[in-house]
């Protein structure tokens, strides 16, 4: 006997349209991704572009070693105070504006380094570098969170820090090429890119559409309730929070000291930027397919096993090969916490907890590079031996707080805004 369903042609029709209905949503998703990969890869290229070469130009400008060091530093001071402000206004007025501001604010900064010649002033538009950066970032992973369900979000997600290593990879190259003595072209040259990345945002219509406003000013927000899959990522983005700063602090230092050479120096730098921006895309689809506890768990076990591995590897080739294995930590657990961190929220949550968790990690990266300097005195290996417990307690909490989330994603739990 034939079912009843399937000799029904209006049933077909229905399926039929169900499926187109899909398939354009699905469209849709890929669009809106594509943009926000494009503005994400052109703002962070042209924060690469200067990176490397800012302190060489604030010397050249009479600015003494411990003011330039307080002006690189301002800019993740910058984020640290503007993450969350800038997640309440996501949730508050929508994403494309904080977007737009945060775009322009960043080309504007990065140019009135041409005309600024103080210490402070320098320091002052660091600040406001790292404010707008940071304020693009947690806009950018709300839209994203917002637009794309739960059962593609890691993959969505992956494609935004892919972007992001792209940026860093090929912004420094070029400022390199360039050369400080070109500095004020390269200026010019990142405010230009950060126009140009707004330029998605101010045109596309998908874009807009999946634009997300919380109410008037007079209503208060939507509540956030913290559950275990929000607290578990949460710890998860401090200890990434501490593992990065540990690295940014003491990494080249460490390398120097076991008789690196400034071209293996560059290449360890690269060697880690490389197999991320490869791998992470597969593991966005890990996320959306296999438990994500164990992803994001097994990538921070790895990390504390490179981090009790530094104090014996005093071969700089060596070091550079096994630079790998950390590249291959933090492609596996970006994509899941993020997963986790945003399941079944609504889409007027999303800006605050984006905020929130950005705010936590560049707080761990702050405090973690602060202390790793101190550490790195007493001896090369110190500081990554002494986190080492830390990464691994960060596991062990992660998992018990996750003993009972859900650790593959569930389809269709939360439909897009």
């Amino acid at each position: 006997m034939v079912p009843e369903d399937a000799a029904n042609p209006a049933s077909e029709a229905a399926q039929a349209e169900r499926d187109r209905a899909e398939g354009a949503a699905r469209q849709e998703e890929s669009q809106l991704v594509s943009r926000l990969s494009i503005v994400v890869l052109l703002e962070w290229m042209g924060g690469g572009v200067i990176l490397p070469l800012l302190p060489l130009y604030l010397r050249q400008r009479g600015i003494s070693p411990a003011y330039v060091g307080v002006t690189m530093a301002a800019f993740y001071f910058g984020a640290l105070c503007l993450q969350y402000p800038a997640g309440r206004l996501v949730d508050r007025i929508g994403r494309r504006p904080i977007l737009i501001a945060g775009l322009f604010c960043y080309a504007a900064a990065t140019l009135a380094f041409l005309v600024w010649t103080s210490a402070f002033g320098f320091i002052a538009l660091r600040f406001v570098q790292g404010a707008a950066g940071g304020a693009v970032e947690v806009a950018s992973l709300a839209l994203i969170s917002s637009a794309v369900p739960i059962e593609r979000r890691g993959r969505a997600t992956s494609r935004i820090y892919q972007a992001q290593y792209v940026g860093i990879f090929v912004g420094p190259v070029v400022g390199a090429l360039i050369g400080v003595a070109h500095m004020r072209l390269l200026f010019a040259l990142t405010a230009g890119l950060c126009v140009a990345a707004s330029v998605p945002v101010v045109t596309s219509a998908v874009i807009r559409r999946h634009d997300v406003v919380g109410g008037s000013s007079r209503e208060p927000l939507v509540r956030i309730v913290a559950n275990r899959a929000l607290i578990g990522a949460m710890v998860l983005g401090v200890t990434l929070g501490i593992i990065t700063g540990i690295y940014e602090a003491c990494w080249t230092l460490l390398m120097q000291a076991h008789g690196a050479t400034q071209l293996q120096i560059g290449l360890s730098w690269a060697v880690f930027s490389l197999p991320y921006i490869f791998l992470v895309r597969t593991s966005g689809w890990l996320a959306d397919h296999v438990d994500r506890r164990l992803l994001a768990i097994g990538g921070i076990s790895l990390s504390f096993v490179m981090f009790l591995s530094w104090s014996h590897i005093a071969n700089p080739n060596v070091m550079i090969a096994f630079n790998v294995v950390e590249s291959v930590a933090f492609s596996l657990i970006v994509p899941a916490t993020q997963s986790l961190l945003t399941e079944g929220r609504a889409p007027v949550e999303l800006g605050r907890i984006q905020g929130a968790y950005a705010t936590a990690t560049t707080a761990a990266i702050a405090v973690a590079a602060s202390i790793g300097g101190v550490l790195f005195t007493i001896g090369p290996g110190v500081p990554f031996t002494a986190s080492a417990p830390v990464v691994a307690a960060a596991a062990i909490a992660a998992g018990v707080i996750w003993r009972k989330v859900p650790g593959r994603v569930a389809r269709g739990a939360l439909a897009p805004s």
